[in-house]
């Protein structure tokens, strides 16, 4: 007999061992992420489809409440659920139902969720259209919640295949860090954080883009890493520390997450050693996937974005793109008023705002 049903905390440690063992399981599915994102905002709903009182199925939903004023309506997301195999469609029909009963009763007006299938898997994409699902387009670089184009290695072989997989260049640059002295290292307690936020800052500054404030690193610092879920790594050159890296891992499966450098000693190298160093742990626990995460999907060298591709490509990784965002739409009217009438409200929003600074 299958039911579904919102599990409670005294299960996270199951349902966390279905998704660490299920082929399509990632960190973003973990009991632990819900609580990283509830910080900010979201309420975790972890969704289980059992059968027999067996787990089959699952999805991590994140549900946000819709900021527009008398609508007590919300938003689910399920990032890179569901946790399905999908050649079973029944098991398919059956979780997402789940999804549209806890959707009734919590007043969503759709799911948004985004596989972590390759593109090729041609039957998920059907399997999600018969279900009423909605493609999205979400561009080629990161317009989407999480990026669509990633470069993904497998690290199976030995170390020296590894090594000589890769670019010329990248094998240099390794053992040129290594010959100058620079010592990779895992995070010990939360001054490392700080550290590694501080170089994080650096960077954002430099390759001008945004970075969420300390404490959502503080959170994934006490869901993730002391939980063993993640890793934080800092390159240590003549005492102090020139980069750092977050990294997750999961069953077979390792992601860099944020990556930083400083300003100072670029020359020698850093970044090139500390992905080697996190590939060879990835190895050592187990894993059989390495993943690079996002790239641009747009490869002309004139994008901005094309020297992440060089960068992560230069590691031999395999260049892979998902099939992207999808929603499940339970409400034609109110996903109209999310697509349409809020962005109109906000932006009116911040007219307004600035109107009154002005006026001050």
């Amino acid at each position: 007999m299958f039911t579904t049903r919102i599990i409670d905390s005294k299960e996270k440690e199951r349902y966390n061992q279905f998704v660490a063992n299920h082929p399509k399981g990632h960190f973003l599915q973990l009991w632990e992420w819900g609580q990283v994102k509830k910080g900010m905002g979201w309420d975790p709903l972890p969704l289980v489809l059992e059968e027999d009182g067996r787990i089959r199925a699952a999805m991590l939903i994140l549900k946000r409440r819709i900021p527009l004023p008398f609508i007590k309506k919300c938003i689910f997301y399920s990032p890179r659920g569901p946790v399905l195999d999908i050649n079973d469609r029944q098991l398919g029909r059956l979780l997402f139902d789940g999804a549209r009963r806890v959707a009734g009763d919590e007043g969503a007006i759709f799911l948004k969720f985004d596989p972590d299938i390759p593109k090729e898997n041609v039957e998920w994409a059907d399997v999600l259209q018969s279900l009423g699902c909605r493609h999205n387009e979400t561009g080629l670089d990161f317009e989407g919640v999480q990026p669509n184009f990633v470069f993904r290695l497998d690290i199976r072989p030995d170390e020296s295949v590894l090594l000589a997989n890769m670019h010329a260049k990248w094998r240099y640059n390794i053992r040129l860090a290594e010959k100058k002295g620079v010592v990779i290292r895992e995070a010990v307690d939360k001054k490392d954080l700080q550290v590694f936020y501080q170089i994080l800052l650096d960077t954002a500054s430099r390759d001008h883009f945004l970075v969420r404030g300390y404490e959502y690193f503080e959170w994934m610092w006490d869901y993730l890493v002391e939980t063993g879920y993640a890793r934080i790594f800092l390159a240590d050159y003549q005492g102090q520390v020139i980069a750092g890296t977050l990294a997750l891992i999961l069953g077979e499966k390792a992601w860099y997450l944020y990556g930083a450098s400083s300003n100072e000693y670029r020359n020698v190298m850093p970044n090139y050693l500390i992905q080697w160093e996190m590939i060879r742990w990835a190895r050592q626990n187990g894993c059989t996937l390495y993943d690079f995460r996002g790239v641009s999907g747009d490869l002309n060298e004139d994008n901005p974005l094309y020297g992440l591709y060089r960068f992560k490509k230069g590691f031999s990784g395999v260049f892979t793109e998902f099939i992207g965002e999808w929603d499940m739409v339970y409400s034609r009217f109110f996903d109209f008023l999310w697509t349409r009438v809020l962005p109109l409200y906000l932006r009116l929003g911040r007219r307004r705002a600035r109107s009154v600074q002005g006026d001050g």
